[in-house]
């Protein structure tokens, strides 16, 4: 607990102890080390061959990261100890052999977090809600590339079968994986076969990418049924099986989330709910976050040893014109992952949200013009059609 006489340093350390501990990690000083008090293990003031580290993470007994903590009013200054950090990454640890450079590093505030994965292709920072998990980092160990490095390598799209609005978008969208851009925007008209676009990408993504699991989110519980619907449909065009058949899909409706799920299917309010450890009225599922009447003070997401925050690699939001704001926000910043909106109606706060990376612009003139959707001034042109030949049968036409 914090008390008045506290330094900024310490209470610093205090909050990245707890953010550790959380995490599932075991904290200790560098006098008492023992590596059989759990699988993740980070010791405090570890002693290197330039100065003592922070923290340095160690993984079944392996060393694999470092901490660089500094007081809380660094702010977003703490990107200027990046170079600092990796000086201890790179460093000879005491005591044990490390294969150096350490690839995990980490700078905090204790309120501010950010990681760099030195397993990247161009590694470099970003800022994540906590410390990831022992075993993931464990689990990242094995990987012969990182997510980030293995999304570099995806094939070329079989278009067979694919609008050529659907191929751009997707192969836009792998572009800017490529890219390590962390979000990204799909714009396509109703109608258009946005979500099918979707499943093609997040079907490429567990089968040539080895992603762990995606999320598909939707903000009313109408459309995650029908987003189960169109994954249970879904067959590729490289395989005889449906996509069902071939990875584990789950659409949420209680606090369960099984583990060997790869695709989630959730409204925003639930994955809220979850991650403030609170219960869900579920008639919330069936109103448009946008209408919802928004608290003064939302209680913000807390962290979930259940869901931590690398359990999705990806996430799609559908219809995210309506549910990236104000306390829905809290929902998608909690997880380290990319983020993938759809919509076929953004407005600026969706642009800016998206990081301006528009990947697809498709909207409905296009879609008429392409035959894809029918557009309202063929309608009303033929409703005046109508209009007239009835008039004209009674004899008059108004202003004869």
């Amino acid at each position: 607990m914090a008390t008045r006489n506290q330094t900024p340093e310490q209470k610093t350390r205090d909050n990245i102890d707890a953010m550790l501990e959380q995490a599932g990690w075991k904290v200790q000083p560098k006098k008492k080390i023992d590596f059989n008090a759990g699988p993740g293990i980070a010791v405090q003031e570890y002693d290197t061959d330039v100065g003592p580290a922070d923290y340095v993470l160690f993984v079944n007994k392996q060393a694999v990261g470092v901490i660089e903590a500094k007081p809380e009013n660094w702010g977003q200054k703490i990107t200027t100890v990046e170079d600092q950090s990796q000086g201890y990454a790179a460093a000879e640890l005491k005591w044990v052999n490390n294969n150096a450079p350490l690839p995990f590093v980490y700078e905090s505030t204790g309120v501010i977090t950010r990681f760099t994965d030195g397993h990247d292709p161009k590694p470099r920072s970003r800022e994540v809600f906590t410390f990831h998990r022992p075993d993931t980092l464990g689990e990242w160990l094995t990987k012969p590339a990182s997510l980030r490095g293995r999304l570099h390598n995806l094939p070329a799209l079989d278009p067979t079968g694919l609008r050529d609005c659907q191929i751009k978008a997707i192969n836009k969208l792998e572009d800017s994986f490529r890219d390590n851009r962390p979000r990204a925007l799909i714009q396509m008209a109703t109608g258009s076969g946005k979500t099918y676009t979707a499943i093609t990408s997040i079907y490429r993504l567990l089968k040539h990418a080895d992603t762990k699991r995606i999320l598909f989110l939707v903000d009313t519980k109408n459309l995650g049924e029908q987003a189960e619907q169109e994954f249970m449909a879904y067959l590729p065009n490289d395989d005889n099986r449906k996509f069902t058949e071939l990875y584990n899909v789950q659409r949420l409706k209680s606090s369960f989330v099984a583990k060997d799920s790869q695709v989630c299917i959730s409204t925003i309010q639930r994955m809220y709910s979850l991650l403030k450890d609170q219960g869900l009225d579920e008639a919330t599922e069936e109103i448009n976050p946008a209408e919802m009447v928004r608290p003064k003070a939302p209680m913000p997401v807390i962290y979930s040893p259940k869901i931590p925050i690398e359990f999705f690699d990806i996430i799609f939001i559908d219809e995210c014109h309506r549910s990236i704001y104000n306390l829905w926000r809290q929902v998608l910043e909690y997880f380290d992952a990319y983020l993938i909106g759809l919509t076929a109606t953004p407005d600026s706060r969706t642009y800016s949200f998206f990081q301006k990376n528009v990947v697809s612009e498709y909207d409905h003139e296009k879609a008429v013009a392409d035959g894809v959707n029918v557009g309202n001034e063929i309608y009303l042109i033929a409703r005046s059609v109508r209009r007239r030949q009835r008039i004209l049968q009674k004899g008059h036409l108004p202003g004869q």
